[in-house]
């Protein structure tokens, strides 16, 4: 069952109350555990629907009602409010406006390991040389094994300029020589692949805030794991409050996806989504609109 599935439960149930908010909630609590199965975390599932019981609190229903009706727009109305709340950034128009202003726009893709950052990163590269763009990467971990080689690889296949850091070194050192690197030849964005700072690791997660002060980035952006499940409003939440986060981006959007991370990772981040990766090919970054994502999983 996925999420789409899961909310057409949570309006049948709901739909067959009175629609007083105790009923609501009952009815609601019947299903939260299908939607915490579908990526939905506790929390937020929880938080979805106390906010569904106030909204139909508010509803005049008549008689002759289509309940179901009212109950599926008042659900449509929350989500859309969850995603507009988190703000509309398009992030290619924004990456161009900073170019324009001739200084290089300065990408920090931050996130815990394994989500897919250093193919994140080319990704971005590729999108904006494809965009009349002069990208340069930037290999910043220099703390796990491979992950240099690994975005020198990127770096030749799709014909974009690495700036590699040598494994040990000081991350933040890296990122601001790329920097000067940039400004000196002439590239308009530098994309910094970070180590994967998992969230518990307070060291880890200093460094990033160490990176972030050197080079004052235009975007940090948070990767996240479309398959990471309710884990998602930990990470995010650490990421958010430890180090900042403008946008997200969310990775391995084409597996099976339930869909729950997008709801979870917005709700506690309160920053919008900007693309989802949808393979592994360079071209597989996706403009994410929440608007499709509402319509494919809550149906008019």
């Amino acid at each position: 069952m996925g999420l789409r599935e899961a909310l057409g439960r949570l309006v049948e149930k709901v739909a067959y109350t009175e629609l007083t908010p105790s009923a609501v909630r009952e009815a609601g609590y019947d299903v939260l555990l299908e939607l915490v199965e579908n990526d939905v975390a506790y929390d937020v599932a929880e938080a979805l629907i106390e906010s569904l019981a106030e909204e139909l609190s508010r509803e005049k229903v008549g008689r002759f009602s289509d309940k179901r009706r009212v109950v599926r727009d008042a659900l449509r109305r929350l989500l859309l409010k969850l995603f507009e709340s988190a703000g509309e950034l398009d992030m290619d128009a924004a990456v161009k406006k900073v170019v324009e202003k001739k200084k290089p726009c300065i990408i920090v893709l931050l996130g815990p390991n394994g989500h897919g950052k250093t193919t994140t990163a080319a990704k971005l590269a590729y999108r904006y040389s494809r965009l009349g763009m002069k990208p340069l990467l930037v290999g910043a971990d220099t703390f796990r094994a491979g992950a240099i080689e690994q975005l020198r690889q990127w770096g030749e296949r799709i014909g974009v300029e690495v700036h590699e850091g040598k494994y040990g070194a000081d991350p933040a050192a890296v990122a601001y020589d790329a920097i000067e690197k940039a400004r000196k030849n002439g590239h308009d964005v530098v994309i910094v692949d970070t180590a994967g700072r998992m969230h518990t690791n307070v060291n880890l997660v200093d460094e990033m805030k160490k990176i972030v002060r050197v080079v004052s980035p235009h975007f940090r952006v948070y990767v996240g794991d479309a398959l990471v499940g309710s884990d998602a409003v930990e990470q995010a939440g650490v990421f958010s409050r430890e180090v900042g986060v403008d946008a997200v981006i969310l990775t391995k959007m084409d597996a099976d996806v339930k869909g729950g991370a997008a709801v979870s990772i917005v709700y506690v981040a309160k920053r919008p989504i900007v693309y989802v990766g949808v393979g592994q090919n360079p071209g597989d970054l996706k403009k994410f609109n929440y608007r499709e994502f509402i319509n494919t999983i809550l149906p008019e």
